[in-house]
């Protein structure tokens, strides 16, 4: 895996995890993105981790192992990577995040669902809520998911959501999902099961409390159903959606330095 160290590393650097998308690597996702830049601003720290097996470089989101708290897979491969982090940077273990867009996205709600111990909050950009790839074999693709053809009720997303952990009662990460409706790679439908699964995880209202149509910029609508949950809709918007810089640091506090920033 590869690291962004800013020129000047905060006291006790928040870490921010940024995995890849399919058929890209970790320094396509370096390339992509200006939060390594911004990282120089407020001295947070980035992960870029790297796909290792799949000959697609789509991340494990379907096996047993990577959907599971310590099971192994590539969930538990990018937490061993923020653990050798946290430790060697002397980094925040309360806050630690991830974004990523498309498979990253779908590794971003996966490693929020196995390892709620570990991260503080996630950003997923057209992605599919966790558990929807589930088979039996490591990196396997699913149709059925990706066509939005994978619908559940809350209750029976949280229950898969819970199942990666058994027994695990305590902080659940904050999460904000993002899709364009016009998706045809992960059909918008996908954005519907990502609301459903985490307001049920994270105890939230399953309709919004407040709607802020053209928010992030026009045709963009944000669904506000918690301090810990938040959806925005892109009318018009195909798989790649532009990720916002902005709005990520703002989610996770990452220009908050000292004390009082966003936490688990």
């Amino acid at each position: 895996f590869y690291l962004y160290l800013p020129k000047k590393i905060a006291p006790n650097p928040p870490i921010l995890v940024n995995p890849h998308w399919c058929h890209g690597t970790a320094q396509d996702a370096f390339a992509g993105t200006q939060l390594a830049t911004l990282a120089d601003t407020y001295g947070y720290i980035m992960i870029f981790p790297s796909s290792p097996n799949a000959a697609d470089q789509c991340w494990d989101v379907s096996s047993p192992q990577t959907l599971s708290h310590n099971g192994g897979g590539d969930s538990q491969g990018i937490v061993s990577m923020v653990k050798w982090t946290l430790e060697k940077y002397k980094g925040d273990a309360k806050r630690v995040f991830s974004m990523g867009t498309s498979s990253g996205a779908m590794m971003t709600n996966v490693l929020l669902g196995s390892y709620p111990d570990v991260f503080a909050a996630g950003s997923a950009w057209a992605g599919v809520a966790f558990g929807c790839y589930a088979a039996n074999g490591y990196g396997v693709w699913s149709d059925a998911c990706a066509t939005g053809k994978i619908i559940k009720t809350g209750a029976e997303w949280k229950a898969i959501v819970e199942a990666a952990y058994p027994g695990y009662n305590g902080w659940r990460p904050k999460m904000q999902v993002f899709h364009g409706t016009a998706d045809d790679v992960l059909y918008p439908q996908n954005l519907q099961e990502e609301i459903k699964e985490w307001t049920a995880v994270l105890g939230l209202p399953s309709t919004p409390v407040k709607t802020i149509p053209n928010d992030l910029q026009a045709g963009w609508t944000t669904y506000i159903y918690g301090e810990k949950f938040m959806a925005v809709s892109a009318q018009g918007v195909t798989h790649n959606i532009q990720t916002n810089a902005t709005e990520v640091l703002r989610w996770f506090d990452l220009t908050c330095t000292g004390i009082g920033c966003f936490s688990r």
